[in-house]
């Protein structure tokens, strides 16, 4: 059985790749025989690989053009990516393994998948590989090495990607995108909360992922100048946006605005809102679509988050509108005839929605065999010799026309 599991996850690349591995530890829970630990993966290259996975933040609010050029090297030159990273975490990679010894390694982020892999066959360790792609639907070859024992994919959109990246689909499992307990142990509440028809203000809740960026202020006062309601916001980690928010809004509208920073209870919110206004950040969508509060997406990260307002639509989780001067038409016709539309999205949600999905995937991690002991040489290697050592003929990475870059 397996006993010992190893997650390489992140910790400040959004907070998505967090909430994942949190939702499955509360599955693995279950197993009072399992052990699992969890690394940021970007802390196995000591300091200098944290302050990278730190600049996410202010990337993603301040230069999506940076954001867009890594995500479009990923593609055009995989390997650099991944030789850097092998080259920078192997030291460390190697005391885990011999630390921890795990039976099997679980990734959730794609920077670490090849780079991984390549370690552990250059010293002959045999562990079980798995890979959960964290993305709906733009995923990056990095999530698609070929080595891998299994690729998890939330979606079938996903899985197709995977296979035009050269991945047998014997390779591939679709089980879902899980999200942690607190975003649905509202489904056993009896008194839940009913559908909206114009009876009341309605509530409002704009967010966009867990470092803040967007039009924020633009849409709250669309929202409180157009319509009887009560405007929640989450600036999330972005401290200067919440003060810039409380100085533009609580003047004009009082207490029919609340301002938040980076919340534990995001739940909350959401369960007692009416709408969504949010980026098309994966983990954001799926944890308001477990709340069961209708979505509406005013924009998207370049790459990985491209095709998710897609996804939205074609489920009918909720709407997209990139334009604000759109905002008020958009919310008339989803409030219009007792808010029909509106209530449709909900209904949509609730058929949509597996609540099990975790479960689900730590059962089938757990359904692996263990390989036996691991074998790890007591003589680690030195940072300064990795320039020394050949990468020419290890599998590295397939590319988007199919080849095996070498």
């Amino acid at each position: 059985m397996i006993n010992n599991i190893l997650i390489i996850s992140s910790n400040y690349t959004g907070h998505g790749h967090k909430s994942i591995t949190e939702s499955l530890i509360e599955k693995f829970s279950l197993y009072p025989d399992v052990n699992v630990h969890v690394i940021d993966g970007f802390s196995l290259a000591g300091k200098f690989g944290l302050r990278i996975g730190k600049l996410y933040g202010s990337v993603t609010r301040n230069a999506k053009d940076l954001w867009k050029l890594m995500w479009e090297l990923s593609f055009r030159k995989p390997n650099l990516i991944i030789e850097f990273t092998e080259n920078a975490i192997r030291d460390n990679f190697l005391k885990i393994l011999k630390t921890f010894k795990p039976d099997l390694i679980l990734s959730v982020h794609p920077n670490f998948n090849a780079p991984v892999l390549n370690i552990m066959e250059e010293y002959n360790i045999n562990i079980p590989f798995l890979t959960f792609i964290a993305d709906l639907v733009s995923i990056t070859p990095l999530w698609a090495d070929p080595r891998a024992d299994y690729i998890i994919c939330p979606t079938k959109e996903s899985k197709y990607k995977c296979l035009e990246f050269g991945v047998s689909e014997s390779k591939l499992k679709v089980i879902g995108f899980p999200v942690r307990q607190k975003f649905l142990q509202h489904t056993d509440r009896t008194n839940k909360r009913e559908s909206y028809n114009g009876n009341r203000p309605l509530e409002c809740l704009i967010m966009s992922g867990g470092e803040g960026s967007g039009n924020m202020s633009r849409i709250a006062k669309i929202l409180l100048k157009n319509f009887d309601c009560h405007v929640k916001i989450v600036a999330g980690r972005n401290r200067m946006l919440k003060r810039r928010l409380e100085r533009s809004l609580y003047e004009h509208f009082g207490n029919r605005v609340e301002i938040y920073g980076f919340t534990e209870n995001i739940q909350e919110l959401m369960l007692s809102s009416d709408i969504a206004f949010t980026r098309g950040s994966p983990n954001v969508m799926m944890e308001a679509v477990a709340c069961n509060i209708p979505l509406i997406v005013t924009g998207n990260l370049p790459g990985q988050e491209e095709g998710n307002p897609g996804y939205l639509q074609k489920h009918n989780l909720g709407v997209v509108c990139k334009e604000p001067s759109q905002l008020k038409k958009i919310i008339e016709e989803l409030l219009s005839n007792n808010a029909e539309k509106l209530n449709k999205i909900k209904e949509a949600q609730k058929n949509f929605l597996n609540p099990n999905i975790a479960k689900e995937i730590v059962d089938f991690i757990l359904s692996m065999e263990k390989r036996g002991d691991i074998n790890i040489p007591d003589n680690l290697p030195k940072f300064w010799d990795f320039g020394k050592r050949s990468v020419v003929g290890r599998k590295i990475i397939i590319n988007r026309h199919n080849k095996t870059l070498r």
